[in-house]
């Protein structure tokens, strides 16, 4: 079978909710006529995630992993989903499933035509503090980028992989993916998807990943920005 799409994984400690997202996963890749598989990323997790990653790994050979030997956080995660994926489009989901799989399909009617397909959380379920802190953070994100973007921290993705793989990765990339395509000349697009309430497992969430750190990585961004290297070739013989 030809496969089109990889869906990344990226898993830290999130044992409480692996069986249910295999089992959500599998129904979308069954239900799609796009050749779908699945990529978990163990960053590093202390509890028994990696040993519930490799037996869905056994159950089923549309899903792989690769494992780190210690947290790297959330970026060097997607970094190496998009080094090991060998599919035209890459897709990325949280594993605590406060979005649902079946939304790449919303996402996959525009994978066609833009670079980057980014989800949008509509009602979101997060907690007061959650929500405005991400609000906070994504009007001093677009203040420096000027992407356009409401909500990049929206764990449902889908990028072409020929654009993924071209990405300079640093951490806190993963909030400044609309950004970095847009640096390549790239089509991104947003969509409104779904979003629940975490049923399992514990936030990642604190007031430093949202508010502070992005601050910071605003900074790395106008470094990368002017920095960055960007062509278009005119012509060219080669022998």
């Amino acid at each position: 079978m030809k496969y089109e799409l990889t869906i990344i994984v990226p898993v830290y400690n999130e044992e409480e909710n692996l069986e249910r997202l295999y089992t959500e996963l599998s129904e979308f890749m069954y239900s799609t006529k796009n050749g779908v598989k699945v990529l978990f990323v163990n960053d590093g997790s202390r509890d028994n995630s990696l040993n519930k990653i490799k037996e869905i790994c056994d159950r089923s050979p549309l899903f792989s992993y690769c494992s780190f030997d210690r947290n790297y956080g959330l970026s060097a995660a997607i970094k190496a989903g998009f080094d090991f994926a060998n599919t035209p489009l890459i897709g990325y989901i949280d594993a605590d499933l406060q979005t649902t799989p079946q939304d790449f399909n919303r996402l996959l009617i525009y994978a066609e035509h833009y670079d980057l397909v980014t989800g949008v959380r509509t009602n979101r379920k997060d907690s007061f503090v959650k929500n405005m802190s991400s609000l906070f953070a994504n009007k001093i994100r677009r203040a420096f980028t000027h992407d356009g973007m409401d909500d990049t921290g929206c764990p449902l993705k889908i990028i072409k992989a020929s654009v993924a793989k071209r990405i300079p990765m640093f951490k806190g990339l993963h909030r400044f993916l609309p950004a970095m395509v847009l640096l390549q000349k790239g089509k991104v697009v947003q969509i409104p998807v779904q979003h629940f309430p975490r049923a399992a497992g514990k936030s990642k969430f604190n007031l430093w990943n949202r508010l502070l750190g992005p601050l910071m990585d605003c900074f790395a961004y106008l470094w990368m920005k002017k920095k960055y290297i960007n062509y278009t070739i005119e012509e060219y013989k080669v022998s």
